[in-house]
């Protein structure tokens, strides 16, 4: 497999291809020197890993012929210039048809083009018979991929995660002699003693042999092993369903209007910029009202009316009138020029501020338990719509009033406060000490980290999720938080180690949903049509396991393929999942396979090289 790319996704991308999923690497870089280069330069050296490095200015033919793309399985593309990444797809797929394409574009709609312009030059190069080859081409985007997994981790905590159908799944550990729980949905591995609390973790030590940690055990093996040793599970942590909005209606329509109205922010309208201006132009009024009573005597009102006419210049000459009536009009006319553009500002700026605040909502005083969400930018939306979609409830804070996610967080119905969350007091307003997590993606590391630490302060306890861009700074971050709050649950990733393992699992083919790290291996979750399938069809669900190699997890109609041979897999948020619902995710034991069946299997390296070749492989030899 090929990278094209230097920062931090590629490195990422290349470590997993070659540690977790045992692929043979070759890295196209820039220069030696800049971005990440000097860490895949490591993996280089490193006598346990066989990545291959190429040094090239730019993803030219001549740079994709001596990378090997002509005899490549797949072709990632990372470079952060969309044009750069395009220009290198269409040559690598002329170069190679029968290619597995993934490309990294920023711009969505221009990418959505490029996936059918580039899987339709298959179909034009005379590959299209060959159908056993997933020729496919995916276009993601680094954020949207990273979108399930901070939603797991401010739901329900650490754990890998899986999206698939709009739906979001992540591998927990359940503790020894801990019974299952309803949102569980199968035995992913039974785990060594030394891994009771994160198999996936980077310091967990490999524990081969039979007291090792067992990839998708039997009932037998993990029966006997769940008393004393923890096992991995397969956890629903979304429901595919659209989130519904307040129920209005069932509290009747006037309540609802009563609530709006007492939540908006009338006090703008008595700020000290408006009382100051409007107090100052009825000292004004006050003066020439008397100053016009002692030059002609008449009603009160007449003293009031006569001088607000000349401020506002409404009245009519007094050319026909006293000379100190005329002297009044005229010092009435030089004071509306000076306070009138005074007033109208004073006025707009608090009509500003009362449509800028009444497009918030802040939460009632009964709120707990809730997840609060800081940035409502491109990933900060994304996030909100599935947090949506689980049984927590959010609440949002966001600084500026035109962000993408403000008109979705209004009409969800969602609990908003347009501040700035680094302000004193906003965390308290979004009720910081009674929620469950907190989730901040703003576009600013060390603003994420003010606002976590502020978080902290105020409720030590709470769940901490944040996205930060350096991977570096993440991990010192995660690193420093978790010893200074041990007893608090802190996760701080970069985009590109979130984005990693999608990217990986779309190398690998579009049938590969997603990648699971256990240890120094790694589950797969793919997708299998049952027809023709001598392992599946004319069995039993029961009947299709086979311990330690793969599973089958859900069952659903198969989907039809397109002119490559392979299904579409990508949504709308760039993330692994099937095009269709209607997937069965608890089928019972004895559900029959049919050829009219897909199912979602979850597999060993070793097993998914059975299931899609059909030819059992030899043992695989362990590193030197």
């Amino acid at each position: 497999m090929v990278i094209c790319g230097d920062d931090g996704l590629a490195h990422r991308l290349g470590v997993t291809l070659d540690a977790v999923c045992g692929e043979a690497v070759t890295v196209v870089l820039p220069s030696r020197r800049e971005g990440h280069a000097p860490e895949i330069a490591a993996l280089h050296r490193d006598p346990q890993s066989p990545v291959e490095l190429l040094v090239a200015a730019r993803p030219d033919e001549q740079t994709l012929r001596a990378a090997g793309v002509e005899r490549a399985a797949a072709l990632a593309l990372t470079y952060r210039d969309d044009q750069v990444n395009v220009t290198a797809a269409l040559l690598a797929r002329t170069l190679n048809p029968t290619v597995r394409l993934v490309i990294r574009m920023y711009n969505r709609e221009r990418g959505e083009h490029l996936e059918r312009l580039l899987d339709r030059a298959v179909s034009a190069l005379g590959r299209t018979e060959d159908t056993a080859l997933d020729m496919s081409t995916t276009v993601l985007s680094d954020t949207d991929t990273a979108v399930p997994e901070l939603v797991a981790a401010a739901a329900v905590g650490q754990g890998d995660t899986l999206q698939v159908e709009g739906q979001v799944f992540r591998g927990v550990v359940r503790p020894a002699r801990t019974p299952p729980q309803s949102a569980d949905l199968a035995t992913l591995a039974v785990l060594s003693g030394a891994h009771q609390d994160d198999p996936a973790s980077e310091d967990s030590p490999e524990t081969p042999g039979e007291e090792g940690t067992q990839l998708l055990p039997d009932t037998v093996t993990s029966y006997h092993r769940q008393f004393t040793h923890g096992r991995l599970m397969l956890e629903e942590v979304t429901q595919h369903h659209p989130p519904e909005a307040p129920p209005r209606d069932r509290r009747g329509y006037g309540a609802w209007l009563r609530d709006r109205l007492a939540h908006l922010p009338w006090k703008v309208f008595l700020s000290h910029q408006v009382l100051a201006v409007f107090g100052a132009l009825a000292a004004i009024v006050l003066v020439l009202a008397a100053a016009t009573a002692l030059a002609e005597p008449g009603p009160l009102w007449k003293s009031v009316y006569l001088p607000l006419l000349d401020i506002f210049t409404m009245g009519d000459p007094a050319t026909d009138e006293s000379p100190a009536r005329r002297v009044l009009q005229l010092i009435a006319g030089f004071v509306g020029l000076a306070v009138l553009p005074l007033v109208v500002a004073a006025t707009m700026n608090a009509t500003e501020a009362f449509r800028k605040g009444s497009v918030g909502h802040p939460p009632a005083e009964d709120v707990h338990d809730h997840i609060v969400l800081v940035g409502l930018g491109k990933i900060g939306t994304r996030v909100l719509a599935q947090l949506r979609t689980t049984a927590h409830q959010v609440v949002v804070v966001e600084r500026d009033p035109h962000a993408r996610g403000v008109a979705l967080a209004r009409e969800l119905g969602v609990p908003l406060l347009l501040e700035d969350a680094g302000a004193p007091g906003v965390l308290d307003r979004a009720r910081i000490r009674q929620s469950r997590s907190v989730l901040v993606l703003t576009r600013d590391d060390g603003e994420n980290l003010d606002i976590v630490m502020a978080a902290r302060e105020s409720n030590p306890q709470v769940r901490v999720v944040m996205r930060l861009y350096d991977d570096d700074f993440a991990a010192t971050v995660s690193r420093t938080m978790r010893a200074s709050y041990p007893d608090a649950t802190t996760r701080s990733r970069s985009v590109s180690a979130l984005a990693a393992l999608p990217f990986a699992a779309a190398m690998m083919g579009r049938h590969v949903l997603g990648i699971l790290p256990v240890e120094r291996g790694s589950l797969l979750f793919t997708t299998v049509d049952v027809a023709g399938h001598p392992e599946l069809e004319g069995r039993s669900v029961h009947q299709a396991f086979r311990a330690n190699e793969w599973r089958v997890l859900a069952v659903g109609a198969a989907e039809e393929t397109g002119s490559t041979g392979s299904p579409r897999s990508t949504d709308t948020l760039g993330s692994l999942r099937l095009d269709r619902p209607g997937f069965d995710w608890r089928p019972s034991h004895g559900r029959m396979l049919r050829a009219g069946d897909r199912v979602v299997v979850v597999s060993t390296r070793r097993g998914l090289d059975f299931l899609m070749t059909g030819v059992q492989p030899h043992p695989t030899e362990p590193r030197t």
